[in-house]
């Protein structure tokens, strides 16, 4: 019966209708592949049901993988800090453990946050960023974005009236990702949007953040002690924390292999090897 069709798909007009037909119904990969499949299963004798089967799996594959490029565009994410680049072993055993089990992504399901909390340099970013790449090859929708910029954003949204509309939007991802909500020193306008974000997704859906203060500096961030205590409340109540703080900058420490390396320039010469 395949050899049939292989001989009905020979005839030019059945192929023309064809096509039209499969992009009509938007079937891309299908109507790219039918054909030479249809012979591959001529000769490998293969029945009308794993010939579907080959045709399904090659559209499903395609749909994926156009999701994954098109959620990975929108994102945010800076393409360079996934998993792949970083430092794994940099990391204390529990940092790495806990990494390992949130790539799954299954903390997406109670709304669990993720705080990433280290000085600058120790790689929280880093970490978070890689996190929010593997949960979009997952299928999941995240965004990426600085504190300042998001903060701007919702004073915008409260300025025009559209704040509503702009939490609506930002609902629709999986996890929003904080970056460096440490060094955003924030008046009381820009705290208030802040706090009504953070309000808006608690228990619903997740945030990662990564921060340069420990809690007990976050005052600092939103000045009011009992807003203070709110946030902390709603942020860490599901939550992961990624403890950095004990840890080292690496980009210091790279620096400083960097002018011990055999005719590396000292640190107190200038280019052209004289004294700084």
């Amino acid at each position: 019966m395949i050899a049939c069709l292989v001989g009905w798909l020979a005839m030019p007009d059945r192929q023309t209708e064809l096509r039209l037909m499969l992009r009509a119904l938007k079937l891309p990969a299908i109507a790219a592949i039918y054909a030479d499949l249809a012979l591959k299963a001529a000769k490998a004798n293969l029945t009308h049901e794993a010939f579907l089967y080959e045709l399904i799996q090659a559209e499903c594959l395609q749909r994926d993988q156009h999701r994954v490029a098109r959620l990975q565009r929108l994102s945010g994410l800076p393409p360079d800090k996934t998993f792949r680049t970083l430092r794994l072993e940099r990391f204390p055993p529990l940092i790495r453990e806990q990494l390992e089990r949130l790539r799954s992504g299954a903390f997406l399901e109670d709304a669990v946050n993720v705080v990433a909390a280290g000085k600058p340099g120790v790689g929280k970013s880093h970490a978070l960023a890689a996190l929010g790449h593997e949960l979009v090859v997952l299928g999941h929708p995240v965004l990426w974005t600085p504190t300042a910029n998001l903060v701007q954003a919702l004073l915008a949204a409260k300025r025009d009236l559209r704040l509503p509309h702009l939490l609506t939007k930002l609902d629709r991802y999986a996890c929003v990702f904080l970056d460096d909500i440490g060094y955003v020193q924030h008046d009381r306008d820009e705290m208030e949007v802040l706090f009504t974000f953070l309000s808006e997704r608690y228990e619903r859906r997740s945030v990662g953040i990564s921060t340069n203060l420990t809690f007990s500096e976050w005052e600092r961030i939103f000045k009011n002690p009992m807003t203070t205590l709110a946030a902390i409340d709603r942020v860490v109540h599901h939550s992961v924390i990624l403890d950095l703080m004990g840890m080292d900058s690496y980009r210091a420490r790279e620096a400083g292999d960097q002018h011990t390396r055999p005719g590396a320039p000292s640190p107190n010469t200038d280019q052209t090897g004289a004294a700084a």
